[in-house]
Order: C-alpha cells, then sequence, then structure tokens
C-alpha cells in the first residue's frame, strides 16, 4: 500500500514515525500532582476559605435563602437518585442540618444567626471538598502504568507482552505507540511544562478518552500526570474505583447541581492550577452527541484558568497558564450509535425513541479495545498551538505574542488604575475570547483521519440521490435503497480531497499520510477503519468493488459530521 502513498505521505510518515519521548520529569516525586497529595489537607483547607469568602461575597443577605436551597436539592437528590457511592449516613447528615438552619432562623439575634449560617456554610463546603478533592498514590500510579502498558501491548504481542510485563520493560514487536501517536505543538507543550502551568482543553468523544490521553500524555509525549475530572460513579466500587481514589483525579457528581457545589468544583479547580498542578477537562462538558468538533464550550471551568491566571500576578508572581487544545482522532467510537441517536432525539424530538447506553458492559469495552489495537486503526492526539489564558499564542519559552508578533505583557491586561485586580465582568469577556479561540484550533489543529473523509463523501452522496428530503427522512430510509458505483464516490472524494488540501496549505486543517492514498485505495481503508467496530457497517463494497452500501445511515452521519464546519459542501 505504501507504494501507492503520495511523496509527501512517505516523507512524512518516515519524520514522524511513531516518535515516543523521553520524560521530561524523570523522578514522579517531583511531579505537582504528587507534592499537591502529599499536602492534601492543606489544599482542602484552603479550598475551604476560598469558597466561603467567595460564597459570602456573592449571596451577602441571602445566606439563608442558599442554605435552605441546598439541603432542600439534597434532600431530594437522596431520595430520587441514591448512588452506592453515597456515604451510609447521607439522609441523616442533611435532614440533622436541616433542623439547625431552621432553629437558626427562628433565632432573634441577628449576630448568632449569621454565625450559625457561616457554620453551616462551612459543614457543606468541607464535605464538598473531602468529597471532591483526590489523592495520588505512587506505587499505585506505577503499577497502573506497568499494567496498562502490559494490556495494551498484549493486545498487539500476546507472547511478548507478558514477558515484558514480568521484566518490567516496555519494548514489544509492535509497540502501542504504534496505535497511539501525538502530534503537532508537542516539543512545544514540553518545554513550557518547565517555564508554568499546563492546562490541556481536549475534546471530548468517547468515555474512554480519559484513559487514552492519560496512557499517551505519559508513555508516548513524556508529561507528567494530569489532574482531571472524573464521575463520582466511576468511585463507586471494584477495580475501577480503587485506581480512580488513588491516580489523582477529581470527583464529580452530576447530580449535584446546586451553587454550594458548583462554586466548590470550580474553587477546586482554580486553587490547583494557582499550586502549579497541570490540569485536563473537557470544555464541551460532555461527548460530542452529533460526532462534530465542539464549537460551543462550557465557560464555567474555562474561566477558572483566567481566575488563577489574575490570582497569581496579584501575589505579584510571574508564573504563568498555559492553554493547550488537544484534538483526539479516531477512526470509530465505541459509543456512537448511542450517542448519535441522543442527538438526533434532541435534535428531531418525536422522530426518535429514547435509547439505552449499552456501551459499558464488559464484554463490548473489551471487544472495542480489541479491534482499537488489534487493527491498523490509529489513534491520534493532534496538540494544537499552546496560548496564554487570554487567547495569545506563546513561544518555547511562555513568552505571549499578538496577532501582529508583537510581545504581550499579559499583566496589561488584568490591570485597573494601574494595579492588578479583580473585575469579574471584565475575566467573563476574556473567557468567551478564549473559548473562541479554542474552538478555533480544534478546527485547525484537527487530524483528517481516511474515515472521515469517506463518510463525509458517503453522506453527502447519499444527499445528492435523494435531493428533495431533509435530514430525518433520509436517516429513516431502508437501508437498501442506497447503493451507488464506486466510481462516484472515487470523484467526489478527489473534490474533497482538492480542497482539503488548499486548507491544509492555510494552515485551517491538518491531514493524516491515509488523506494522500490514491483514491481506491484511500476508499477502501476509510471503510475498513470505519467499519472495525460496528455490526452494522456505515459503508460496505460488493465483491466487485463496484457498489457502495450502506445498513446504518445514522452511524455514517455521526462521522460524516466530523468535516462539518469547513464549508466542503460547497465543493462537491
Amino acid at each position: 500500500m505504501e507504494t501507492k502513498l503520495g511523496i509527501k505521505a512517505i516523507q512524512e510518515r518516515r519524520k514522524n514515525k511513531y516518535h515516543v519521548y523521553p520524560p521530561v520529569m524523570e523522578d514522579v516525586r517531583d511531579w505537582p500532582v504528587y507534592k499537591v497529595s502529599e499536602q492534601r489537607d492543606a489544599f482542602v483547607l484552603g479550598l475551604n476559605k476560598y469558597v466561603f469568602n467567595r460564597l459570602v461575597q456573592e449571596h451577602k443577605g441571602k445566606l439563608y435563602d442558599l442554605l435552605a436551597k441546598t439541603i432542600f436539592n439534597e434532600r431530594i437528590r437522596i431520595k430520587e437518585e441514591p448512588w452506592k457511592v453515597d456515604p451510609p449516613n447521607e439522609g441523616q447528615w442533611w435532614k440533622g442540618l436541616q433542623k439547625r438552619l431552621v432553629d437558626a432562623h427562628d433565632n432573634a439575634n441577628e449576630e448568632e444567626q449569621v454565625a450559625s449560617y457561616h457554620d453551616i456554610l462551612h459543614e457543606i463546603i468541607d464535605r464538598y471538598s473531602e468529597e471532591i478533592v483526590g489523592t495520588f498514590k505512587l506505587k499505585t500510579f506505577k503499577f497502573a502504568r506497568r499494567f496498562l502498558t502490559f494490556f495494551f501491548n498484549r493486545l498487539l504481542n500476546t507472547g511478548a507482552a507478558i514477558r515484558n510485563f514480568r521484566r518490567r520493560t516496555y519494548k514489544s514487536g509492535m509497540p502501542i505507540h504504534e496505535r497511539l501517536s501525538c502530534k503537532g505543538s508537542v516539543e512545544k507543550v514540553r518545554s513550557l511544562m518547565t517555564k508554568g502551568t499546563v492546562v490541556m482543553v481536549p475534546t471530548h468523544f468517547s468515555n474512554l478518552d480519559s484513559i487514552l490521553i492519560g496512557y499517551a500524555i505519559d508513555s508516548v509525549a513524556g508529561l507528567p500526570a494530569f489532574t482531571y475530572g472524573a464521575g463520582l460513579n466511576l468511585f463507586n466500587a471494584g477495580y475501577a474505583a480503587y485506581f480512580m481514589n488513588r491516580l489523582g483525579p477529581y470527583r464529580v457528581d452530576r447530580r449535584k447541581k446546586n451553587a454550594i457545589y458548583l462554586q466548590t468544583l470550580k474553587g477546586m479547580s482554580k486553587l490547583s492550577i494557582e499550586w502549579g498542578v497541570n490540569g485536563l477537562f473537557f470544555p464541551g462538558g460532555t461527548r460530542s452527541r452529533s460526532g462534530a468538533l465542539e464549537d460551543k464550550l462550557k465557560m464555567g471551568l474555562l474561566g477558572t484558568t483566567i481566575e488563577a491566571q489574575r490570582s497569581i500576578l496579584e501575589k505579584n508572581k510571574d508564573t504563568k497558564i498555559f492553554i493547550v487544545p488537544v484534538i483526539l482522532g479516531y477512526h470509530f467510537v465505541l459509543e456512537a450509535q448511542f450517542l448519535i441517536e441522543q442527538y438526533l432525539r434532541k435534535e428531531g424530538k418525536e422522530f426518535y425513541l429514547r435509547k439505552n447506553d449499552q456501551s459499558y458492559s464488559f464484554r463490548k469495552v473489551a471487544r472495542f479495545v480489541w479491534r482499537l489495537f488489534t487493527r491498523k486503526s490509529d489513534i491520534t492526539l493532534s496538540f494544537g498551538k499552546p496560548m496564554d489564558v487570554l487567547g495569545n499564542f506563546v513561544d518555547d519559552q511562555g513568552e505571549s505574542f499578538d496577532r501582529h508578533g508583537n510581545i504581550l505583557d499579559i499583566k496589561d491586561y488584568f490591570r485597573t488604575g494601574g494595579i492588578v485586580s479583580e473585575n469579574l465582568q471584565r475575566e467573563r469577556e476574556y473567557t468567551k475570547i478564549l473559548a473562541d479561540r479554542i474552538v478555533e484550533r480544534y478546527h485547525k489543529d484537527n487530524i483528517v483521519l481516511s474515515s472521515h473523509i469517506v463518510a463525509f463523501a458517503g453522506f453527502h452522496l447519499l444527499k445528492k440521490e435523494y435531493p428533495n428530503l431533509d435530514l430525518y427522512q433520509l436517516l429513516r430510509l431502508p437501508p437498501e435503497d442506497y447503493s451507488f458505483k464506486t466510481d462516484r464516490m472515487h470523484e467526489i472524494l478527489q473534490k474533497l480531497k482538492n480542497r482539503l488540501f488548499e486548507l491544509e496549505k492555510k494552515g485551517k486543517v491538518q491531514l493524516s499520510p491515509q488523506i494522500y492514498m490514491e483514491n481506491d485505495v484511500l476508499l477502501k481503508d476509510g471503510i475498513e477503519m470505519m467499519g472495525a467496530f460496528h455490526a452494522s457497517q456505515p459503508l460496505m463494497v460488493d465483491k466487485d468493488y463496484q457498489l457502495i452500501i450502506s445498513q446504518n445511515f445514522k452511524i455514517l452521519y455521526f462521522y460524516h459530521n466530523r468535516l462539518t464546519g469547513y464549508g466542503l459542501e460547497d465543493y462537491v
């Protein structure tokens, strides 16, 4: 197949062939996440103090309403959405707190009343902090690193991987990094790790993203571990809970929507960044239901990077925070069927019935991981251009530059009357600017895979076959109604490639070497990769390679959406 690749593709493969970087910090004890974990009690105290002061400031004179609403919502949560991970005395604890709040409210002495409100608020914040803040155990991390290396390599090289695990080495006939690669601004990010605090903001397509990113950061990019948020349900029981409770992630309970909990969660993010812990969170907030790159981001956690930078500058420190967009590239996604069903149900309302997410049976996850690593399906992590918290690009030394290449001092953006000070309205505007820049980099640093372009071409041809049908009518067509000759797909692929080549030259997208394949080879590769996991194939070719059919329009649409936002429809 390589003989049919373009010259550029061959050169690119030779240049970036399965590169593995040495560790930026050899000793795990030097990692910020380890150091903070060793000072967990002090960190929790600092978090409690920050959240308390923030809430008292924001709800001055209305603390009773804040506390009453929180307790009411928590008691409903315990009754309607109980989880095994909840403390056994949770119901009684909140009930007792409610009684104390009522007694305090009936107190005629205003000073004592406010003091009681403060005590109750302190207790709630401390309970949330203890739940949210994670721990990082060195022995558990080292075991997990060896186990994951063994597990992934085991899929590729059964006998060799077992010997390597026993010898505690990572070499094998087909290393894991030949399937999981880091591209883009990796060297710059490695340099910035020693200049300040790095916050990665990846795209989000699967609940397996955290595991794959974490492994790639450590074993391929050579970066120290990042702290990240993980659903509280993952800390419930079993082996997963054992590791999650010891590998540094902070716990996120999505059932809790009250202001005290959300402020504690944001405070956790802000304070950990201030303490120099490299962070990772998905600014889209949840998995992409449509399969498209995120174009709207959540402002909550993203805003904590701006608050943390301002707070650092207020203390006359020069530490900078660097934002690194990361774009995940999969040929196929474990939850694709469930996600697109959710998306279509939301957009199409009564046209679609809700399906349960059945992606997480052990058998299904094992099958997915097996297909992911035993086929030639590459997983790419594209490290976008690093920027400061204001969206300005930075060089290897962490210096910020405006769009004209002039050096900037970010302190100037936080000054009022010459003094660095808090201005929440201003910082909210900065957060919006940063979000826009991240979305821009998602599209420009996205690496187009063969499955992406083939899915886009296939669904476009479906629309051309039935130009008078809307999206929902198209998706309700019986699969047997969709077939066309492969030469038509070749024509569409060539038009898409020509446009993508133009966009790549302008720096508006990145292309994988497969895009430079001859059209017949590209088509076969894209179809094979896209259908490697799904029981009903998004696209298939007949035995004579004359006709292309689909067994699942919805999944085809899901993968097609990866290339929306580039205006490609206008060129085919």
